[in-house]
């Protein structure tokens, strides 16, 4: 034997059926908290604002770590140290 039994309501209907909670108003304001908090992280994440983050100094500290990166590498170049034969170990 098969019973079969279908019910025509909406989310709501079915919740206040059941006594399950209604968290449509909670859901809205964290959606709300949510969106202010994503637009004040994208404002935070303007071109010019980061720039002024990342290299405080402007273009001075860009060269500055440039040179950095330039000394380490010069020192560290294989025509900086003597080179050993395939016959050599």
């Amino acid at each position: 034997m098969k019973i079969t039994v279908n019910i025509d309501c909406t989310p709501q209907e079915a919740r206040s059926f059941l006594g399950l909670p209604d968290l449509e108003p909670l859901q809205a304001r964290l959606v709300g908290e949510m969106e202010t908090r994503m637009r004040a992280a994208l404002a935070s994440m303007d071109p010019e604002a980061l720039m002024k983050t990342w290299f405080p100094g402007g273009m001075q500290g860009w060269e500055q770590l440039q040179k950095m990166f330039w000394t380490q590498l010069a020192s560290g170049a294989p025509e900086a140290r003597p080179r050993k034969g395939k016959d050599e170990k």
